[in-house]
């Protein structure tokens, strides 16, 4: 393996895929520092494991020592560490081009894509690698206890990673690869519409060499007509995989089909109609490698779940508390729609939008897909990489759905929110947590009994 780089630092080290980063670096043999606003878990992994890290952004903390500084798309143009490193002529790259270039030196990359269901069909794929014998390497957006964490270091083989198409970041990757989940509005701060969207899209794929693989969403695949590569599509009725006999209580299952012939069957430990699109896109995946489909069934059903992704956390009252990732009006709905498929009781959210850009553009998608739950409990929004301009709040997704007759509550910190939702649970509800923030907090606060 071949880095020209004998120390690296990592502005946002502590980020969930700029810490894989730094952790397969540092096993590389690689120095690296690195900083960020808060320590975490990840962090004190970090440390541990031999990264100097500070906490806050400072200029003092850059020196002519680093030969490579790596950021990400958090950091503002005027940090102070990004204008130092400029300053000392330090390389620079942001986190997408960094892992561009660390893709480079794998012989094949798998790249999954799409709106949603990212973290989740990578975990659902690294289920079945893990039980090859092609010793992956793979970053996952999220940590899942049989990877140990968000990373597994394995040989130079074979890659795998989600690609994020916010700032058409995506377009810095080498896949031999892709996996395309789905095309909607999304990170509509930075993208004009839907048609910008799917030409990034479009763009992504012609990456792609003539004997790659593009793995994609049969509803989506009108939008990939002129590819040389090799286009393999799934659904839950139709394309090259699709499955049959599907049921989804009390154990998710179905018939993988291929052109009318059974494969395998598949039986999952995930829920919801949108899990089994995203284990049809595992089974198109691993299949196209060549893997057998006893051994992708095996690994579909050892996929536990990665954390924050529908998982569950505990009781409170006797309902059941579920921690959820979706941000998205889409993933919302489905979230929402698999806890009502089993729901004895109520089904109570609480919603943290995550930045402002996103609620102001998908404000009555946010209200529509809250409708579908009894009780909703509003937090303020996640600014993330945003600055507050006073122009949209939480309070305009409630009145947003006095439009679909339901009444929302603004809660002004998350106590508030824990004390409201304790006023109204009770045995056989479900209480969800929902955003891309810190909102799984509360989660943690409802099953302590805070």
């Amino acid at each position: 393996m071949k880095y020209n780089f004998n120390h690296i630092y990592f502005i946002g080290i502590g980020g969930i895929s700029m810490s894989a980063l730094a952790e397969i670096m540092l096993e590389e043999g690689i120095k690296v520092s690195g900083s960020d606003r808060n320590n975490s878990k990840i962090i004190r992994k970090l440390q541990t494991a031999g990264a100097n890290i500070f906490l806050g952004h400072d200029s003092n903390n850059i020196n002519d020592d680093i030969d490579l500084l790596v950021y990400t798309s958090a950091i503002a143009d005027d940090n102070p560490e990004l204008l130092k490193a400029k300053e000392l002529n330090i390389e620079i790259m942001d986190r997408a081009e960094f892992l561009g270039f660390v893709m480079k030196n794998y012989s094949h990359a798998i790249c999954v894509s799409g709106t949603h269901g990212k973290t989740t069909t990578t975990g659902m794929l690294s289920s079945v690698l893990i039980e090859t014998d092609l010793a992956p390497t793979i970053f996952l957006g999220g940590e899942m206890d049989s990877l140990g964490g968000n990373l597994l270091h394995g040989s130079y083989e074979l890659l795998l990673t989600e690609a994020c198409e916010y700032r058409r970041n995506f377009l810095k990757f080498n896949p031999t690869m892709e996996v395309v989940l789905n095309v909607e509005e999304d990170h509509l701060d930075y993208y004009k519409d839907i048609k910008d969207i799917e030409n990034a899209f479009i763009e992504y794929a012609q990456k792609l060499p003539d004997d790659g693989y593009l793995i994609v969403n049969e509803a989506y695949s009108h939008l990939f007509n002129n590819l040389k590569c090799n286009i393999v599509t799934f659904g839950l009725d139709k394309g090259t995989y699709y499955a049959q006999d599907i049921k989804l209580i009390p154990e998710p299952s179905y018939t993988l089909m291929n052109r009318g012939e059974r494969i395998a069957e598949i039986k999952l430990k995930v829920f919801g109609e949108h899990n089994i699109l995203n284990s049809l896109a595992t089974c198109a995946a691993c299949l196209s490698l060549g893997i057998k489909p006893e051994t992708v069934a095996k690994g579909l059903y050892n996929f536990k779940g990665t954390h924050r992704r529908y998982e569950y956390k505990g009781e409170t009252n006797g309902a059941l508390v579920i921690d959820d990732y979706a941000h998205h009006p889409s993933e919302m709905k489905a979230t929402l729609k698999t806890a009502r498929s089993y729901a004895e009781g109520r089904i109570i959210t609480v919603f943290q939008p995550h930045t402002y850009t996103r609620t102001i553009k998908l404000l009555d998608g946010f209200a529509e897909a809250l409708s579908m739950s009894d009780e909703t409990i509003l937090v303020d929004i996640y600014a993330a990489r945003e600055k507050n301009t006073g122009v949209i709040h939480s309070k305009d997704i409630i009145n947003k759905m006095k439009e679909y007759s339901k009444v929302a509550i603004y809660a002004e910190s998350f106590q508030d929110a824990v004390d409201i939702v304790k006023t109204k649970a009770k045995k056989g509800d479900i209480i969800i947590t929902m955003g891309a923030g810190n909102v799984d907090e509360i989660a943690e606060l409802l099953i302590t009994g805070a």
